[in-house]
Order: C-alpha cells, then structure tokens, then sequence
C-alpha cells in the first residue's frame, strides 16, 4: 500500500468480534460501474455519501475487465467524500465472481481483473460435468462464475507465489497491506470451486480446474472480523464482507427483489433448488449456523425501460414510465399491437413483463408472505403495486436504495434485522396470469420457427 493513497494512521485496539460496535459503519458497495461508500451509524442513517465511477475495458467483444489498481484508486475516491467523520469500522460489499490474480510478494496485479460478464471461456464451459458442478456447487456451469476465469488466467502462468481473490479479497489485501488474505462464505460459494455443504474449497473441484489450494484465500462467515485495515489514516477493524446480492438479502430480511438493469431474486432457504434457481451461500453472522438461498435472474427489467427512452424515444425520462402505465385499464402486450397501441401501452407491457418475470421466479422458490424490494425501479409506484396484485402479498419497498452498502453496515455491526421500510403495498386486486404465460409461449414458439429458418 502506497503512503500516498494511505496515509497511516496511529494504531487502535483492534475489536473482537464480541466486542458491541458504536459508532459509525464505513459502508464500502464495490461495484461493476462504480463505488458507493456510506458512512451509516447504528440507527442505518446515512451520515456521509460517496461515490466515484469506474471505467470497464473490453479489450475484444465479449471480454469485460478492470484495471485492479483503478478498483482501489476508485474505493479511496468513493471513501474520501464520505468521510464527514472518524468511522469506528469497516465493512465491504462487492461485485461478485469478478476475478484477480495478483503477486503475493509485490501486490501488483498479473492480468486486469475479468469481470463477472465475461463470456471468454463459454467454450470451456460447455465441456465441464454440470451434474457434479450443480450438486457440490449449487451452480452451473456458466463464464459468469470465477473458476474459467482464474483457469484461463493460469493457462501459461507458475502459480506458486501468486494470489487469487474476488473483489473483496483484493480491497480486503490492499486494507491490510497484504496481510490478511481472506474471503467470506457468500463470495466463495460463487466461483465454482466451493463445496456448499462443507463452505470450504473442494479438492475434486480444484483438480477440475488445475487450481491449488495455495492459490486461494481463506473463508470466513461474513461477520467475522477480518483484518484491521489502514484507510485515509485511519486505523480500522473490517468487520464483515458479503457480496452484492447477499448483503442486500441480508438487510431485507430473508427474501429481495432488487430491481435494476435487470432483477435478482434471493430467498433465504436450507430447501434445495428447482430448474431455474441456483443456490448459494447466504451472510451470517459468526454465531449462526450455516446459511444458504435461492436466487434467481431477470436479465431485462429496467433495461425495458431505457430501451423505450434511449431506443425508441417513447420516456423523456424512465420516471415517465409510472405515469404512462397507470393512464390505461387495458392490459399491454407487445404480442397484441394493434393500429390502436400507443407509447402507454408499450411502456405498461415493459412493467408488467418485470413483475410477471419476478413472479414467475418467484413460483419456484419457498412460498412468501412478505417481498422486500429495492433497486431503482421500486421508486415506480405502479410497478410496485402491480407487484403486490400479481404476487397476492404485500410488497415492501427499502427506505435507502443503497440495500447492499447496509447489509454490509449490517454485518460489520454485527446485527441481523431488516433495514428500514420505505413504502407498503397491499395487493388491491387478483390478477390473471394466464393472459402472460400465453404470450410468453406464443413467443417461444415464434422464436424457434425463426430459428429453423
């Protein structure tokens, strides 16, 4: 660690785990186009807020990566605008399966990080035993996951004095000045090298890969203390790591839906998978048992939406979106247009098509009586209560749309209880899905006649 990105601070008496934390949460949200960093005290207000974008680089199409050293610089940024005062500790959220590969000796990256979207290794992937990956794993074989990722990254390299870590473990060695290389049970159940039944890394799959134990870090529970890092001079105990999705399961409660570009659905549950989900380690908190959820994607919610305003021009701005849907009775689909379809009934099919996808998840995870949702798109009022009619339960938005920053507040606080609520909505009506399964089928089916042609 440069003294000119961190200043040292003079030392404090480094916090068990057991210890109650006063004070104020160092909230550290690392993220694929940016940082947030959020000052949060012990009520989950917001005392200071930063944030600094970070630049993606795509060196061939298909391939996504980071400049290592950036993601750090990016994290200080972020850190720096949010400190309106001495925080007590630190806790980190971060993208997850994006891959970093480092030299133990020096710190200095071998490769930019490849993140999480990168498709590079699709073909290997088609060649891996899913049956064993889904069973020790709860995962597929899929390039999103970091074990293609840190293969490839090892194809012409000498492994030994060489150090691999997701985005936490990276912040986590760069905290600590490389003296504490650890990851937390959420971030590891995502590479694809973790066993779920044992949380640790599982040698069958490490022969898959060719990776070595050596390699990888250390696993922890979330909320662990894992290190004291030196941040902007100050001295500070990291007390607890999870990823993105699971630090913002972790703050709502046991089952989310986070609304953005696209949407993740997460359930807190020990049952086991359905076709469609996966499953994954859940955050807990050091004295808990093992945790695990369900989670599942849409990969096109709010993308509808900035398609109808960047692509089409139908949104001067997304939050037009509410008060477009809310003007018809009608239902809108994009399969049904007629001479009298308007901009309206294209941006309600959009809607709907989010909360029906998120319903349809939803039907293969344990039954619920409460949605907890946050993302930018809860700030549609409409979507929100179409939500509730579809499901039949009451959804129930997040008072701070940062849910991952407190989840991560959360856990280095040492504290299991949802954030507080924003909005209730109460289901109003019963509503028909038959109208959408119909529609999803007859495109399926026109799909694949495309297909054969």
């Amino acid at each position: 660690m440069s003294s000119s990105a961190c200043a040292v601070g003079s030392p404090r008496r480094s916090l068990a785990r057991s210890d109650s934390v006063i004070g104020v949460i160092l909230a550290i949200d690392q993220g694929t186009t940016g940082t947030t960093c959020l000052l949060v005290d012990e009520e989950l207000n917001i005392r200071g807020r930063g944030y600094a974008e970070l630049a993606q680089h795509y060196p061939q199409p298909g391939w996504v990566e980071h400049d290592p050293e950036e993601i750090w610089q990016n994290v200080l940024a972020a850190a720096e605008q949010a400190l309106t005062e001495t925080p007590t500790a630190i806790g980190i959220t971060n993208q997850r399966e994006t891959t970093l590969l480092w030299d133990r000796s020096t710190g200095k990256p071998v490769h930019n990080a490849i993140v999480w979207q990168d498709r590079r290794t699709a073909e290997r992937c088609a060649e891996l035993p899913a049956g064993l990956i889904r069973e020790r794993t709860g995962l597929v074989p899929d390039p999103y996951f970091s074990a293609t990722k840190l293969e490839w990254l090892l194809r012409d390299r000498d492994p030994a004095g060489l150090a691999f870590g997701t985005v936490d473990t990276w912040l986590l060695w760069k905290l600590t000045g490389g003296a504490v290389h650890a990851t937390d049970e959420t971030n590891a159940s995502r590479t694809l090298l973790c066993s779920l039944d044992t949380l640790d890394w599982d040698d069958e799959l490490l022969a898959l890969f060719g990776v070595p134990r050596e390699l990888l870090p250390e696993i922890k529970t979330s909320g662990s203390h894992f290190g004291d890092g030196e941040l902007l001079g100050h001295t500070l105990p990291v007390l607890g790591i999870a990823g993105d999705q699971q630090a913002a399961l972790f703050a709502a409660g046991g089952a989310k839906a986070t609304y953005g570009t696209g949407s993740f659905v997460l359930v807190e549950t020990q049952e086991p998978a359905r076709d469609g989900v996966l499953r994954t380690a859940a955050a807990r908190l050091e004295h808990e048992p093992p945790k695990h959820a369900l989670e599942g994607a849409v990969f096109v919610t709010g993308a509808a939406i900035q398609w109808l305003h960047d692509g089409l021009g139908l949104l001067d701005d997304a939050a037009e979106s509410e008060a477009l849907a809310a003007s018809l009775d009608a239902r809108g689909t994009i399969t049904g247009l007629t001479r009298g379809t308007t901009r309206a009934h294209l941006v309600r099919a959009a809607l709907e098509a989010a909360a029906y996808q998120t319903a349809d998840v939803l039907d293969v995870m344990p039954k619920l009586e409460l949605l907890r949702a946050d993302g930018g798109m809860t700030r549609n009022r409409w979507l929100m209560q179409f939500q509730a009619d579809v499901l039949g339960i009451p959804v129930e938005t997040a008072r701070e749309p940062e849910q991952t920053a407190l989840g991560a507040a959360l856990l280095a606080l040492g504290e299991r209880h949802p954030s507080p609520a924003g909005e209730r909505f109460e289901p109003r009506v019963e509503r028909d899905r038959s109208g959408w399964r119909d529609a999803l089928q007859r495109t399926l089916i026109e799909n694949s006649h495309a297909v054969r042609m």
